[in-house]
């Protein structure tokens, strides 16, 4: 049945580092630990409008947002919400979402997640499906989204809005403000003082505490029913990872401060919510996607989370501007990419720590090796950790495989940029490594999670983080969820001998060619990323077909920087410009160096340059930006065609 099976724990503790066993029933109880063992300290940084274009940065300490989040949970009883009823939340990122969100678990009660961009039909879905009873929604557009169907959802007796909405919507009183909400919690704590405290208690690790619905690239979403103990299983580990720095040093600690613009529908932003309690460092908030960079140079963060698309833009837009700079300029970014890339490969075989431990690496790579990083150090590097505002001690990336060649790139900068792994169904975090990590691996198991690998080479997952179950599909949650507690996660992976797992593939998107080779466009995307600084998107095709070939889109600020330095292209329209035959040849070039490194049967024989790029818009990708495969290849049917004209199909 499997190749190999870790221990239980795969990094080593000691009596000062809390061990996962010893966790709370919730984050609940977390919480109030944390507001009554810090209360002046920060807990939360959120922005508010000032101008046209300016925020003003404020801050909610512990006992604040202690204070708001009891009159929040009040405010839910006292509108009759009890303990596992669902209580939805559609709305961006920002400090309201994850008030409501421990209010709603501070009530007993269980958050279901809604994307904002989620359509009206799909919402209405979602919030049945759930029997939600009341909606948080962030503006007048959400609520409209459920107005539209209220007839059809009876058991959503209230919405409650976190920015003002017009006077008509609320005339009934089945919509109030999020003010109102705490204004009657107040009222409930006034008369009965003990209420949360006495909820929180009460609560079993095994009740309900999130819906998070997959936003699936087929059919209708599904359910993912997580329990209590995932969410404080998930805290717990983050605490036990922060503590086992190097010599049993915090490594970021209370004092840290972590930016999260993630997608809190999504359980990877939701878990650095739970992580960030335990710890107790200090959550900066802001879901503006246009804000991302200035957020970074302004904030200066300790830690950030974020999907590979992130880093992929960053790093292209890095390149992008060293190759604005002139010849010279570019030809030392280049060669200090590839000193970079050289360097984290010699260091983490050593064993060495990068980033704010980069002074270990040093003393343990060859000398010249040494001399170079410090050059590129003085010359590119120190502008990159700058683009993460200098004082990143490193980032977290999930959601999707991270190309190894940008993971080692900013690694060898300084920005060390940990790749984890975990999906919907295991609360987001179930690998990963912050001591010896490998670029190009998601790590080894959290303490207090297997791993296995099947003889069909998918990747299974047991451990309290585990869900418990699709809603309401018992005979799905029975396909991927074994009576013993084994997950079937649909990934295909690899296990080293010291217990290093390589995520290869996803069964479902296997490519199977007609001559019978078998092809994982995981592996093929992540190398074209990883080579091709102009790239933004690929989608690798070649279910039996003979050969392979590839949908590419282009970054536009990266590629629009390189055409206005060719004379050919000067003033073209994006979209002209990713049409031009000087563009093709450019990506050209780049898919024959990825083919070189390939099997014969894997290599792109054709391609196509879109003249735009994948987006949420035309339902291309995910709101967490992973790309629809299906979407794209129905979309694209005709020019996939043409990419195997004049061939004779086996």
């Amino acid at each position: 049945m499997t190749h190999a099976q870790p221990s239980t724990s795969a990094t080593s503790s000691t009596s000062a580092i809390p061990s996962v066993d010893d966790r709370p029933a919730s984050v609940a109880h977390l919480l109030l630990d944390r507001v009554r063992s810090t209360p002046d300290a920060e807990a939360y940084r959120f922005p508010v409008p000032s101008g046209a274009d300016t925020d003003e940065w404020r801050s909610l300490s512990w006992a604040q947002a202690g204070e708001r989040v009891k009159a929040l949970a009040a405010g839910l009883m006292a509108l009759g919400v009890r303990p596992e009823q669902r209580v939805a939340i559609a709305s961006g990122t920002r400090v309201e979402w994850v008030l409501a969100d421990l209010g709603i678990m501070c009530a007993g009660a269980a958050t279901t997640t809604v994307y904002p961009s989620t359509d009206v039909d799909e919402t209405a879905y979602i919030l049945a499906d759930s029997g939600s009873r009341v909606l948080f929604a962030e503006d007048a557009g959400q609520v409209a989204k459920v107005a539209e169907r209220r007839g059809s959802l009876p058991e959503l007796t209230a919405v409650v809005t976190f920015e003002p909405v017009p006077p008509q919507a609320s005339d009934d009183g089945w919509v109030m403000s999020l003010a109102r909400l705490e204004q009657l919690g107040e009222e409930e704590l006034r008369r009965r003082p003990d209420c949360v405290d006495k909820t929180v208690e009460n609560i079993d690790r095994e009740h309900l505490a999130t819906l998070i619905y997959t936003s699936g690239t087929t059919g209708r979403p599904k359910g993912v029913r997580l329990v209590h103990d995932c969410w404080s299983f998930q805290a717990m580990s983050s605490l036990h990872l922060d503590k086992a720095g190097p010599d049993g040093q915090d490594r970021m600690g209370p004092d840290g401060l972590e930016y999260l613009w993630l997608p809190l529908a999504h359980a990877f932003g939701k878990n650095q919510i739970s992580g960030q309690i335990a710890i107790g460092h200090t959550l900066a908030i802001d879901g503006r996607m246009d804000r991302v960079a200035a957020n970074m140079r302004l904030l200066e963060p300790s830690l950030m989370a974020a999907v590979p698309r992130l880093f992929e833009k960053i790093y292209t837009a890095i390149a992008a501007d060293a190759r604005s700079r002139g010849a010279l300029r570019h030809r030392v970014f280049r060669w200090a990419e590839q000193v970079a890339r050289e360097y984290t490969r010699v260091a983490q075989a050593k064993g060495a720590e990068l980033g704010a431990g980069m002074e270990t690496g040093k003393s343990r790579v060859p000398r010249g090796l040494a001399v170079r990083h410090a050059i590129a150090d003085r010359l590119v590097y120190r502008g990159v950790r700058a683009a993460f505002g200098g004082r990143i001690l490193g980032c977290l990336s999930g959601g999707a495989p991270l190309a190894p060649d940008i993971g080692q790139f900013f690694s060898g900068a300084g920005v060390p940029v940990l790749e984890g792994y975990g999906l919907t169904e295991t609360a987001s975090g179930a690998v990963i490594t912050l001591e010896e990590f490998r670029t190009g691996s998601v790590g080894r198991p959290m303490p207090g999670v297997e791993v296995r690998i099947a003889d069909n080479g998918e990747v299974l997952l047991r451990g309290p983080n585990i869900m418990r179950g699709y809603h309401n599909l018992p005979e799905q949650t029975a396909a991927v969820l074994e009576p013993d507690g084994w997950f079937h996660t649909g990934d295909l992976g690899e296990l080293t001998e010291d217990g290093y797992l390589r995520i290869t593939g996803r069964i479902k998107e296997l490519i199977k060619t007609s001559g019978g080779k078998y092809v994982a466009p995981l592996e093929i995307e992540s190398r074209f990323k990883g080579a091709c600084p102009f790239a933004a998107n690929i989608v690798v095709i070649g279910d039996g077909r003979s050969y392979c070939t590839a949908l590419i889109t282009l970054d536009e600020p990266a590629v629009m920087a390189w055409a206005a330095g060719n004379p050919a292209l000067a003033g073209r329209s994006y979209a002209e410009v990713c049409a031009a035959p000087e563009t093709r040849r450019l990506v050209a070039g780049y898919v024959d160096q990825v083919n070189e490194g390939l099997q014969r049967w894997q290599t792109i024989k054709k391609f196509a340059v879109l003249t735009r790029d994948f987006d949420l818009a035309h339902g291309e990708v995910t709101p967490s930006l992973k790309v629809k495969r299906p979407v794209i290849q129905q979309a694209y049917a005709e020019l996939i065609e043409s990419l195997y004209e004049g061939t004779r199909e086996q």
